[in-house]
């Protein structure tokens, strides 16, 4: 195989009391998507699941499904969003809980931390930005029972690991109180739990806005960006004592190809003047700047995208892809592909950004457009 693709996997697709409470009863993101409409000719929305259905993730029979096209279509692996706000406070966890406790499907899996604050803003557009759950940092016995509450999915012999340790991914470190403490306690965690050790990889923009301020702090300060060279970014993370990055080429493409000032003066006026026409950007010509060259470090695991298209969730404030087609995502993994090639074989590791995210156009599975297209796309590329 090509590359190790690892699928960044939602499990928002079932009711939780949280969203019972804040929408009303049954409420999952499947109703942002139902309900989202076209902003200009050609916009693709609705979009509607295929062979899937607006699908349950309590129902095995599902999940069994996803993990066979995953397989079929290349996929190492998914990578299931965790949600742990401290003091055992857990959302979204049950398909997860499910698939380690039934032992099926049989397929691959890691964790990525998504710490940050849950807010009614995340899921519905329009909503004031409610707190649904804050993200706590809580010192060393949070993080002994953070580590012991997820411990039978470290045990399990489906979960990935990268030079024999176990794949861990942190979706914002420059936030997490002393995120050096924490991964030094859970390393030595997993060595008294006879596990080895941990792959710590830090999600990151290729270009970043911002800079952690100081070791152990939660600021963070703006900077303009740098559009040749991400080594700064990413040495930042390695020193904080990260095994490696997963890099998202996302901002750094629409920079090179739109300008950065003008790009950036463009999404404050849709956040603010929403009579504004959408803001679209052409897939096939921002996704040839998608990787930095610094993205070929052994130690960088890049991004690969499908679409974006956050409508259902935040209207037009963000902008949507356009020309997002299985034959340009193809070209886009071979761009991916041509930037790993000579890396060491565990190393040669693509997220896939996303597996499921309907409600962000960014999602693999079969809709009624392009049916199994986008997987079609991954397997003759990666296969």
């Amino acid at each position: 195989m090509k590359a190790r693709i690892i699928a960044n996997y939602l499990p928002q697709f079932h009711p939780i009391p949280e969203n019972d409470e804040f929408w009303g009863p049954g409420f999952t993101e499947w109703m942002n998507v139902a309900k989202a409409r076209p902003l200009f000719r050609g916009h693709y929305q609705p979009r509607i699941p295929a062979d899937l259905g607006f699908y349950d993730l309590r129902l095995p029979e599902t999940r069994e499904l996803q993990a066979s096209f995953a397989r079929e279509a290349g996929v190492e692996g998914f990578c299931y969003w965790h949600y742990w706000f401290g003091n055992g406070r857990r959302l979204l966890n049950r398909p997860f809980d499910e698939v380690v406790a039934s032992g099926q499907p049989d397929f691959p899996f890691c964790l990525a931390w998504a710490n940050h604050d849950w807010k009614t803003a995340t899921w519905k557009k329009g909503m004031k930005d409610g707190m649904i759950a804050e993200q706590l940092y809580l010192g060393e016995e949070d993080n002994r029972l953070h580590f012991m509450t997820m411990l039978p999915a470290f045990k399990d012999k489906r979960y990935i690991r990268v030079d024999g340790k176990l794949l861990f991914v942190i979706y914002d470190p420059y936030r997490f109180v002393h995120v050096e403490d924490f991964m030094d306690c859970w390393r030595r965690l997993a060595g008294q739990h006879g596990l080895g050790d941990f792959h710590f990889v830090a999600m990151c923009n290729s270009t970043n806005t911002r800079v952690r301020l100081a070791e152990g702090g939660v600021g963070h300060g703006r900077v303009i960006p740098d559009l040749k060279s991400s080594a700064k970014v990413y040495k930042s993370f390695l020193d904080m004592g990260f095994d490696a990055v997963n890099s998202f080429g996302k901002s750094r493409a629409e920079m090179l190809v739109m300008g950065k000032y003008k790009r950036a003066v463009l999404f404050k006026l849709h956040q603010h003047l929403t009579f504004l026409p959408a803001l679209k950007y052409d897939y096939a010509k921002v996704t040839p700047h998608f990787f930095a060259p610094e993205d070929a470090w052994d130690n960088v695991y890049p991004s690969i995208m499908p679409c974006w298209d956050r409508t259902p969730r935040t209207g037009d404030q963000e902008g949507v892809y356009i020309n997002s087609t299985p034959e340009n995502f193809r070209h886009h993994i071979e761009h991916a592909l041509h930037v790993i090639k000579n890396k060491p074989e565990q190393h040669r590791i693509l997220f896939l950004r996303s597996w499921n995210e309907w409600a962000e156009g960014n999602y693999v599975e079969p809709d009624e457009k392009y049916g199994h297209g986008f997987l079609n796309a991954l397997h003759d590329a990666v296969l």
